[in-house]
């Protein structure tokens, strides 16, 4: 069986790579909620609430927004 890494068992580079891979996620993640809900609704591809939703998910949800999910003129 292998054991399970927990926080502590990480290197000072490795936690502070996580902590900037979490700042990014969650900054990207509050740029897209702002910009789902500032926008009109005409310029949101599909729901408001579904894309909110998919910006839960890591990278993808957010990023699939900023992609996918504006209409642009």
């Amino acid at each position: 069986m292998s054991k399970k890494t927990s926080l502590k068992d990480l290197s000072s580079e490795q936690k502070k790579g996580l902590g900037i891979l979490s700042a990014v996620q969650f900054l990207l993640a509050g740029a897209a909620l702002v910009d789902i809900w500032r926008r009109p609704r005409s310029e949101v591809r599909g729901s408001r609430a579904a894309w909110s939703a998919a910006c839960a998910v890591n990278f993808v949800g957010p990023l699939s927004y900023f992609v996918f999910g504006r209409r642009r003129d």
